[in-house]
């Protein structure tokens, strides 16, 4: 009786540890949970507010008009001619409209800056439609660099944009036929977009890789780079000490053979 009643309780014991070890687990997770959901940038933070249903009605009229025939009727893509804008977000439109790549004029390896097809309004409006079909990343309300740090936005620019755009936002050459184009004449909200979207081969930096904190450092250093004189005269387009040394080897060059010519006449 009592090596029965020692089984049971061994067997209850145990029982009550897995019990007891599966709602520890149960609460860790959900601390855990709240812990990352309070202290995690999230993409929408900043996100402008609800849209009336009377601009997205009118972005799906100018949509159907301008941009079905290669975005397809439902967003889905049409192959060989446009992708699919389910989840682009209201960023990516703004950017592609208010730069004027699209409506695109001709298929090519990359859609260059032109002037834009709608004004504000209607731009605002397409995009508002995208996003309420299928989702993204949105512009926050509103984007104000008066308060950002220039230094911390040169150093973030300097460990993810440089190495495209070059250090003073001249731009630079891709491979197969793409760019890196210049940021002098991208717009404070553009070069938001650009970063929450990731056009062409631009990767998309969300809050979590770059807050919005860091993003406006970041526009803040475009725009004094872009914004400010060179003392010393023509900066031959800000791209370092490649094109100085270039002309210091040539003229340099040209010294010694003049020098070496006249000594060779005058023996």
């Amino acid at each position: 009786m009592q090596a029965h009643s020692g089984g049971r309780f061994r067997r209850r014991s145990k029982a009550l540890r897995r019990v007891t070890g599966l709602v520890g687990l149960v609460l860790a997770l959900a601390v855990l949970g709240v812990g990352y959901s309070a202290f995690a940038p999230t993409g929408n933070s900043a996100a402008a507010g609800p849209v009336d249903a009377e601009t997205i009605a009118h972005g799906k009229s100018l949509f159907d008009t301008s941009c079905i025939s290669c975005h397809g009727a439902n967003l889905e893509g049409v192959d060989g001619k446009g992708p699919s804008l389910i989840g682009a977000g209201q960023a990516a439109v703004y950017f592609q409209l208010a730069t004027g790549r699209m409506p695109a004029k001709a298929n090519g390896a990359q859609m260059p800056r032109a002037i834009p097809v709608f004004n504000q309004q209607d731009i605002d409006a397409i995009a508002a439609y995208v996003q309420s079909m299928g989702g993204g990343a949105q512009l926050p309300g509103s984007i104000d660099i008066a308060n950002a740090d220039l230094a911390k936005g040169a150093e973030l620019y300097r460990l993810n944009c440089a190495s495209c755009h070059n250090f003073t936002g001249k731009g630079g050459a891709l491979s197969q036929g793409k760019y890196a184009p210049p940021l002098n004449q991208a717009t404070n909200t553009e070069i938001y977009a650009a970063m929450l979207s990731g056009p062409e081969n631009m990767p998309t930096f969300s809050d979590a890789q770059l807050t919005p904190t860091e993003k406006l450092d970041i526009i803040k250093y475009v725009r004094a780079s872009n914004d400010t004189i060179s003392p010393g005269g023509y900066d031959l387009g800000g791209f370092g000490p490649a094109p100085e040394g270039l002309i210091a080897f040539l003229v340099g060059m040209g010294v010694i053979v003049s020098i070496t010519l006249w000594s060779g006449s005058r023996s």
